[in-house]
This record gives structure tokens, C-alpha cells and sequence, in this order.
């Protein structure tokens, strides 16, 4: 008797790592997007570290993907069986979040205003003065920024479980966070260290070893540029997403957005409506909260009383 309920058990415990195991993997390629994007930020979000530190500064972002992780599981859980209303109106607030940051990099890059010089050598003395501190901030805005990404990541997950039990519930959005914290972190640790691997390459001696320094030679010429073009990618990333996110939860922008890009009459065109779109939309959504807290900043200067 008691050996046929063990093997009943062991079957059942079998059948939920079956279905964890098939539910991780459509949860996963659905996130796909969402993974791409979360790489080129936070890739883009160490740059500008010293070389001995890009490894730590990795690190304590992943370590504080986790935590952030740790809290959004269990409230994805409870919101989803107590409150599922509320499960739009988060994730466009944190869209907005991240629409409103990129606005802001594209404003300090494109109107950085009469005392832009100024302020950028203040951040440089800042800097020098207090490397420890400007890390600290890196990490921080690391943080915030794969807050909003881990919660889509999330979210994409538990849309892709909803109609299973809770126990297959939780551990497929727990195998999913773990997965894509190591996958993306370890990603982004090789990327900042490429051009340390290119030096090593280029240092190689030996009559065999011309390849490699070859090959070297070529890592360190096109490291800088990736890096760029990551930095390009991070900002456009948080527009795509921040402004996808609007879209989906606003059923007029979706619906307009897709009869567009169904009359394109070019299927190109037709492929890459519906992500110029989400672009737009979170451009104009994040110029708006720029504008807001400019104005607020403003009227708060205004309002304190100046010293003598």
C-alpha cells in the first residue's frame, strides 16, 4: 500500500517537471523579445566603468536582478489570483518609467541646455572624487531599469501559465527568472570584458599563434563600436518596450496600429509598422513625463525660499 501511494507520488511529481519543463520553454520563447532588450540595457548601463570593476559592477546588477526577481514573483502570483485587474495598469506604469528615462537620455544628448558643459564637468569631478559612489549609481539605475523588464518578463510568463495550478505556476515563472538572470548577466559579463579578451588574443606569441592575434586585433577594433551601437540599442530598447507595453494597454493604439500595418501593402513594411509604432508612441509618452517632471522641478525651485 505504502509503496504504491510513493510510486503515485513519484509520478505525479514527474508529470509537474514535465509540464514545468514544456511551459518554461513556451514561456521562454515568448520573453525572447523582451531578453534581447534587457541585454542591450544593461550592457549599455556599465559603460563608462574602469575596466577592474566591470566584472563587480556585473555582478551586483544580477545580484539585485535577483532580489528584484524575488519580489516580483510572489507578488505576480498574488496579484494574478487577488487583484488580476491590476496587472495592466502596473506594467504601463512602469512602461511609462522606461519611456520616460529614455526621453531623458535623448534630451541630455540632443538638448542638453546653456549649462550642459558645466554640468558634465561637475559629474566628471564627481566622479573622480567619488568613484565608489558614481558605481553605486550605475547600479542602482541598473536595477531600476531591469526592474521594469523583469516585471514584463514576468508578466509575459504568467499569461503563459494562467490557466495551470499554482504549484506548476510558480516554478515555471521561478525556472524563467533564474534563466534569463544568468542568461542575460553572463551575456553581458562577456560582452564588457570582449576587448580584454582581444588583448589577451593580440598578446598571443609563437609561430602558430598569428590567428589569434589576428583575430584579437579584430575584437579590439570592433569592441568600441559595439559598445556604441549597445548604447544606441539600449535607449531605442526602452522606447520599444516602454511604447509596446502602452500599446497593448491601450485597445485603440493596438487596434489602430495593426489595421496600419495590415493596409502597409508591403510586407516589410507590414513587419516593421507595428514596432515603428510602439516606438512613436513611446517617444511621445516619455517627452510628455519629461515635460511634466521638468515643470514640477521647475515650480519646486521656484517655490524654495532662496538663503541669503
Amino acid at each position: 500500500m505504502a509503496f504504491g501511494s510513493l510510486l503515485a507520488l513519484l509520478d505525479d511529481i514527474s508529470t509537474l517537471l514535465d509540464d514545468v519543463s514544456v511551459l518554461t520553454k513556451v514561456a521562454a520563447k515568448k520573453s525572447a523579445g523582451v531578453l534581447g532588450d534587457d541585454l542591450a540595457l544593461n550592457a549599455q548601463q556599465v559603460t563608462g566603468v574602469s575596466a577592474a570593476r566591470e566584472l563587480p559592477v556585473v555582478w551586483a546588477v544580477a545580484k539585485g536582478s535577483l532580489v528584484n526577481k524575488a519580489i516580483l514573483v510572489p507578488a505576480a502570483l498574488a496579484i494574478s489570483r487577488f487583484a488580476p485587474w491590476a496587472v495592466t495598469p502596473l506594467l504601463m506604469l512602469g512602461g511609462l518609467f522606461l519611456c520616460y528615462e529614455a526621453a531623458e537620455k535623448l534630451a541630455h544628448r540632443f538638448w542638453p541646455g546653456p549649462h550642459a558643459h558645466a554640468h558634465a564637468a561637475h559629474a566628471a569631478t564627481a566622479a573622480a572624487a567619488d568613484p565608489a559612489g558614481e558605481e553605486r549609481d550605475k547600479v542602482r539605475g541598473a536595477v531600476r531599469t531591469d526592474f521594469i523588464l523583469s516585471a514584463e518578463i514576468i508578466a509575459i510568463t504568467l499569461g503563459a501559465v494562467a490557466g495551470q495550478d499554482f504549484v506548476t505556476q510558480a516554478g515555471v515563472m521561478v525556472g524563467i527568472a533564474l534563466l534569463m538572470t544568468v542568461g542575460v548577466y553572463g551575456l553581458v559579463a562577456g560582452i564588457v570584458k570582449l576587448d580584454d579578451g582581444g588583448l589577451w588574443l593580440a598578446a598571443r606569441q609563437g609561430a602558430g599563434a598569428a590567428p589569434a592575434r589576428a583575430l584579437g586585433r579584430g575584437i579590439l577594433r570592433v569592441a568600441p563600436w559595439l559598445m556604441k551601437f549597445l548604447s544606441v540599442a539600449g535607449t531605442a530598447a526602452m522606447l520599444l518596450v516602454g511604447g509596446g507595453i502602452l500599446v497593448h494597454g491601450v485597445s485603440v493604439l493596438h487596434h489602430g496600429i495593426e489595421h496600419l500595418a495590415e493596409g502597409a501593402g508591403n510586407r516589410l513594411v507590414s513587419a516593421l509598422l507595428p514596432s515603428l509604432g510602439n516606438m512613436v508612441v513611446g517617444l511621445a509618452a516619455g517627452a510628455v513625463v519629461l515635460l511634466l517632471v521638468m515643470l514640477w522641478q521647475r515650480l519646486r525651485r521656484g517655490a524654495t525660499p532662496q538663503r541669503a
